[in-house]
């Protein structure tokens, strides 16, 4: 391999809050180099998925390869990467820039900079990339390039005077997109006598060859039938074949430093590859692995369970299915009394948790229940051990625990002036601590330390809907911190349904407590006795509702006569009521328990 050929390889990304139209513009680009067949063409070509179609976004990171004839009479060698935009993947979008050395900043001309474009950006400067800004949308009526050129350079701080100006629609100026890519993003660099060193970038699961790895070769070559050695799990397997992607898997001889393509190797599970994990040759070794990157961590956990219970084992399967090429989902089995037997599944965020539970209704016919989502908190005992919660139904005896603490996000919230008051509130409620606000040219950007807890929820939802859709919001983990929070249990009946128990935080716990029994009065159908709903801490009832009981009007065939008899005959019928609730079951209906877990305040 000459070292002409490193020289004409570009590998970059594009980067963009959700919406801005990277799908598009990469569709572009593949057509543009002719990469694809006219007839093959079909909307988001990268997006492989039913969901990402319909959603319009992003969820897998995607790789192609496109050949291109530069103006200088070159052909240069471009890697492509579509990334999410969506801050629930943004893990997916990490490991895709530590692939590359450049990146396209794609925004909306329109719209602006907005908080996913800054947190994309921010790991991409991270990633040590070069940033070629593109202002996308400029047929809008609504575009306005200068005024966007200026908030790149006072909000991000690189230089947007000479972005490329397009439409990813019409294809306007997309060729100026191409030799920006050739001339102002740098070549990779690498030595292809050197051991092999390559970086596991992403890996999936096919029915027909088993785990297929991609793989961005930093020095040495890839080749057919090598023995290689993954650095992480100290696995040692054969190459079966080795290609690359336009979008369809084509074999090549081998791969050489800075090229992106994929093996495969006979590896049974996706579990066995690690994603930022090193491979080297199983012969001659590298002297060091690549640093790798943060695996992810699940943020939110819910229960999944199955409305019939004869489905247990068809969700099993399908869990297990989906696991295969989503290393970031978890899962463990669970049992609870009102609803079988069923799963904790731990997810990224609340996309992705929709995402999945779509995902097992829509590909595996499965009709689910979710318990309401919540998050892991850690419990320090009065012994001094620490012990991870991620089901309310596990808390230990409060006599032990000496304090709790619940996980914290740095929120970065960017919204039009005229809704700022109504956000700041909603932060408010919510427990925020405000960090900083400032302005960004006629929006402003509040940042805001938050208990996870209080996001996980709704929040979302309300923050589109106080701002109208227009503010946009991004979050990172920060810390723990000690919260007073304490454990609110619902008792139907004076049993208590552990699906429905919640940590709260003790100033809220009333209003949650009485939002809850008072749903649940409405949600539950009468019984032949009086059901009592109450919501509990520890032995304190702090909101009651009752269900009335269905009566029999017994005294009907009693007509005049002593007011004796009459009594009787009530007296009767309470007794036979005292006796049935004391031995009658509640039927919850699961409409019920949906409707509950959709709390909102």
């Amino acid at each position: 391999m000459t070292t002409q050929k490193i020289d004409a390889i570009r590998n970059f990304s594009i980067v963009a809050h959700i919406d801005h139209g990277k799908s598009t513009l990469a569709d572009r680009l593949i057509q543009a180099t002719g990469t694809v067949a006219e007839r093959d063409m079909v909307e988001q070509v990268l997006d492989s998925m039913d969901i990402e179609r319909e959603r319009g976004i992003t969820i897998k990171a995607q790789t192609v390869r496109l050949d291109y004839k530069a103006q200088d009479g070159k052909t240069y060698i471009l890697n492509l990467m579509d990334t999410p935009g969506h801050v629930d993947f943004a893990y997916e979008v990490s490991r895709s820039l530590a692939a590359c050395e450049g990146s396209l900043l794609v925004v909306d001309a329109s719209q602006g900079v907005e908080a996913q474009t800054l947190a994309n950006v921010y790991h991409a400067l991270d990633a040590g990339h070069e940033i070629v800004p593109v202002l996308n949308k400029i047929d809008l009526p609504a575009a306005e390039p200068e005024r966007i050129k200026q908030q790149i350079e006072d909000v991000i701080g690189i230089d947007a005077s000479e972005a490329v100006l397009i439409s990813a629609k019409t294809g306007l100026n997309i060729d100026q997109v191409l030799e920006a890519i050739v001339h102002r993003l740098p070549p990779p660099q690498g030595d292809a006598t050197a051991p092999l060193k390559a970086l596991l970038v992403d890996s999936w699961y096919d029915a027909y060859l088993g785990v297929v790895v991609l793989v961005r070769i930093i020095d040495g070559s890839l080749k057919k039938h090598q023995k290689i050695k993954m650095m992480g799990t100290d696995a040692h397997y054969e190459v079966d074949r080795v290609g690359i992607f336009r979008p369809k898997m084509i074999e090549t001889a081998e791969l050489g430093p800075g090229e992106i393509g994929y093996i495969t190797a006979q590896i049974k599970q996706v579990a066995d590859t690690r994603v930022g994990d090193t491979i080297t040759d199983e012969k001659k070794p590298c002297t060091e692995a690549l640093p790798g990157f943060k695996p992810a961590q699940p943020v939110v956990f819910c229960g999944l369970f199955p409305v019939d219970a004869a489905d247990f084992e068809d969700l099993r399967a399908a869990i297990g299915r989906l696991r295969l090429n989503d290393a970031s989902f978890s899962y463990e089995m669970e049992s609870s009394a009102a609803l079988g037997f069923g799963f904790r599944c731990g997810f990224l965020g609340l996309l992705h948790l929709e995402i999945i539970q779509e995902r097992l209704a829509r590909e595996f016919n499965l009709d689910l229940i979710a318990t309401a989502p919540s998050v892991v908190y850690k419990i320090i005992l009065r012994d001094g051990t620490t012990l991870e919660m991620h089901n309310p139904a596990d808390m230990p005896d409060p006599s032990r625990i000496e304090k709790i603490e619940e996980p914290w996000i740095r929120a970065t919230i960017l919204t039009p002036d005229d809704y700022l008051g109504a956000v700041l509130k909603l932060c408010q409620d919510r427990r925020g601590i405000q960090v900083d606000l400032n302005y960004v040219g006629k929006r402003a950007m509040a940042v805001y330390d938050l208990p996870l807890n209080e996001v996980v929820f709704d929040f979302y939802d309300r923050l589109k809907s106080i701002s109208k859709g227009y503010a946009s919001f991004d979050y990172n983990l920060t810390d723990h911190r000690e919260g007073d929070l304490v454990k609110m249990s619902i008792l139907v009946n004076a049993e208590p349904v552990d699906a429905l128990s919640m940590l709260v935080h003790k100033d809220r716990a009333e209003a949650r407590g009485r939002a809850m029994v008072e749903k649940l009065k409405d949600l539950i159908p009468q019984h032949m006795f009086q059901i009592p709903i109450q919501a509990a801490i520890g032995g304190k009832v702090i909101a009651r509702e009752t269900i009335r009981a269905m009566r029999k009007d017994v005294t009907a065939k009693c007509y005049g006569g002593d007011a004796t008899r009459k009594r009787k005959l009530l007296e009767k019928q309470k007794a036979g009521k005292k006796k049935m609730r004391q031995f009658g079951k509640v039927e919850i209906p699961q409409e019920a328990f949906i409707a509950a877990l959709k709390m909102d305040d």
